[in-house]
């Protein structure tokens, strides 16, 4: 398998995407709303994916947060709410809020499995700081960060619950940031001991299955590169201090935080230790860039990437869409 995952052009394979993607045996796929129009085109395309490879356990991923990042959209799908919702119940109720955010990730989770999805880029653990880039904003769960690896858990225990694996992000930590990365590179000067409150979510949350690594500059740790493409960052603050053992891919590698081709970028976040890149833009002659540059997945990465979707073939127990989503509201309108 190649160390990395592409987006599709549009609602359906096109001839020359299904020939590329056959032979370049990628990882994983991600979608976005040009992808997704109706549910029976929607399993249809994951269907096709599937084919292509012949992997049951193929990782296909989404951005489904609720609130403002969505790409399955209403009225075709239900509407789910945004992180600060169950940052406002939990400062009231923290059992509740816990028990909310469990229920709206089981729902979300039989929504996506429902449509052939079987990742989702959530949640988000994000510490939310004053004056920051309004990128993070309301979709993070909280200031504080027992509250926010809380919440976290709850919303990975939700959607393994209806087969679906989480991925946290982005590690380690986009609170901080002034800029949104996707259109410039943020540079957080943060000492190494401010920057704890950023690493405790990933630390508590240490276990998870997928993890996606931030395109940011933390001047305490490597003042030359930015986290996915820094050695340091990921050997000595990701593997190393957070513990985390799962498996890592980029943010985008499109986004404006970085320079060079995609291709030298996804070489670079390769090189630096991070197990597969993200490449989202669709774009073909930008894949075949990507896939000029990268190799297989490692050993290790193949077997961080094998105990992660072993949970996306294995259903746990749990309401059903509606109950479940009557009781988040129930929950929710507490606060």
């Amino acid at each position: 398998m190649q160390a990395a995952i592409y987006g599709l052009s549009g609602p359906e394979l096109t001839v020359n995407e299904r020939a590329f993607f056959a032979a370049a045996d990628p990882a994983g796929y991600i979608l976005f709303k040009r992808n997704c129009v109706t549910q029976e085109q929607l399993q249809r395309l994951t269907s096709d994916l599937r084919d292509v490879h012949g992997r049951a356990d193929l990782p296909i991923l989404i951005d489904q947060e609720g609130g403002r990042v969505v790409r399955m959209q209403p009225p075709e799908w239900p509407a789910f709410p945004r992180g600060e919702a169950f940052d406002r119940l939990y400062r009231l109720a923290p059992s509740s809020a816990i028990e909310a955010a469990r229920m709206n990730a089981r729902a979300l989770g039989l929504v996506l499995k429902a449509a052939g999805v079987n990742v989702n880029c959530l949640p988000m653990l994000d510490v939310r700081q004053p004056g920051a880039s309004d990128i993070v904003g309301d979709r993070a769960m909280g200031s504080e960060p027992m509250q926010v690896a809380a919440l976290g858990r709850a919303v990975l225990d939700g959607m393994r619950s209806a087969g679906v694996v989480g991925v946290i992000k982005h590690i380690p930590g986009h609170g901080r940031a002034l800029v949104d990365s996707h259109k410039e590179l943020p540079i957080v000067t943060a000492t190494d001991a401010e920057l704890e409150v950023d690493l405790e979510p990933f630390e508590r949350l240490r276990d998870a299955p997928m993890g996606m690594v931030a395109h940011i500059l933390f001047t305490a740790w490597d003042a030359d590169r930015p986290s996915s493409q820094s050695p340091r960052i990921i050997e000595e603050i990701i593997r190393g201090r957070i513990g985390f053992g799962g498996f890592l891919m980029t943010d985008d590698i499109n986004m404006e935080a970085l320079s060079g081709s995609v291709g030298e970028r996804s070489a670079a976040a390769l090189a630096a230790g991070c197990d597969a890149t993200l490449h989202c833009s669709g774009k073909l002659d930008e894949m075949v860039d990507v896939a000029n540059h990268v190799g297989a997945l490692t050993a290790e990465a193949e077997a961080r990437l094998a105990r992660a979707m072993a949970g996306a073939m294995v259903e746990g127990e749990g309401p059903e869409l509606s109950e479940a989503t009557a009781k988040r509201d129930e929950l929710l309108a507490l606060a």
